[in-house]
């Protein structure tokens, strides 16, 4: 090995969140190579889609009312985490995905621009840290947190009698 020749161990990882490649090649394009192919399954695709909506403020809960009802259940369950892909729908190709995001909004934030902000930043993140190019990311919204849901949730868990 000559001393321009880098060792395999100096070889650095670009972050996930570093800026675009210079020339705009498609990083799709790195997922299917003459020297192999690149699979990301859709647990992982889900995952960084469900972490990139939970970001955008105004985003109360991701998951329509089954989901989030069955997610509090494990949650509470001893080791139970609450599951970063809650809430998300992926498709996955070779070189493309397809994301479904069911959410609930806080009242009083504009849904058209929350929609459109996660809508941004599940693409950036998804498209970043896979490689895979995200066609569509279409996006439910399934209910609304009232500010007085967080008050009514407090007194219920008083006792009415002593």
């Amino acid at each position: 090995m000559t001393e321009t020749e880098a060792k395999p161990s100096d070889v650095k990882v670009p972050d996930a969140r570093e800026g675009r490649r210079a020339g705009g090649s498609s990083r799709s394009d790195d997922l299917v190579t003459e020297a192999g192919r690149t699979n990301i399954a859709s647990d992982v695709v889900a995952k960084v889609a469900g972490m990139a909506a939970r970001e955008v403020r105004g985003v109360h809960e991701m998951g329509g009312g089954a989901a989030r009802a069955f997610g509090a259940v494990r949650d509470r369950v001893a080791g139970g985490t609450a599951a970063a892909s809650r809430g998300v729908e992926v498709e996955v190709g070779e070189r493309q995905a397809a994301v479904d995001v069911q959410l609930t909004v806080d009242y009083g934030v504009s849904i058209p621009d929350l929609a459109s902000a996660v809508r941004k930043n599940v693409i950036h993140s998804v498209e970043r840290m896979t490689g895979l190019q995200v066609t569509e990311v279409n996006i439910s919204v399934d209910d609304i947190h009232l500010p007085e849901d967080d008050s009514s949730e407090d007194s219920s868990a008083e006792s009415r009698v002593e």
